[in-house]
């Protein structure tokens, strides 16, 4: 009985550094999956402190934890979505070329002419096509663009 009594005293610091091992592990990964634990975890030192029973104390913990969760995490995913940056080779897409070199799929060969730039192509359709041929490019895979005959 000693031993609970000693133990309770020390259940704050004991969720204090719940709450910071989960906010490190947050730090860490960047999921927002930790965070709403360790407030959840930081909450739960009030009561704590006034000696609630630790029964209570993990409902507390996990009840508070899943409703900032459930209720704030896709705010917070909509705000803090990170958007995906075009690069420069993303600006031919939907441009028009010419084939340099004949394009066939089956050989893994072709050439198009772009932009003033070169690049590997293969066709969307597994359809050879000619030197001369106009194309459209549809999408860039690697350092390949994947284009339509266009007519």
């Amino acid at each position: 009985m000693g031993i609970l009594i000693t133990l309770s005293r020390f259940l704050p610091l004991t969720w204090l550094l719940i709450a910071v091992g989960l906010g490190i592990i947050e730090a860490l990964t960047v999921d927002l999956v930790a965070i709403w634990f360790a407030i959840g975890a930081f909450i739960t030192i009030l009561p704590a402190s006034f000696g609630v029973p630790f029964p209570v104390q993990l409902l507390i913990f996990i009840a508070v934890s899943l409703v900032i969760l459930v209720f704030t995490r896709p705010v917070a995913k909509r705000v803090l979505k990170v958007k995906k940056t075009s690069t420069n080779a993303d600006q031919i897409i939907g441009m028009v070329g010419v084939v340099i070199h004949p394009i066939d799929n089956i050989t893994g060969s072709g050439r198009v002419m772009v932009n003033d730039l070169d690049w590997a192509a293969r066709s969307d359709d597994g359809v050879p096509i000619d030197v001369n041929e106009k194309v459209l490019i549809k999408a860039i895979e690697g350092v390949k663009v994947i284009v339509e005959r266009i007519g």
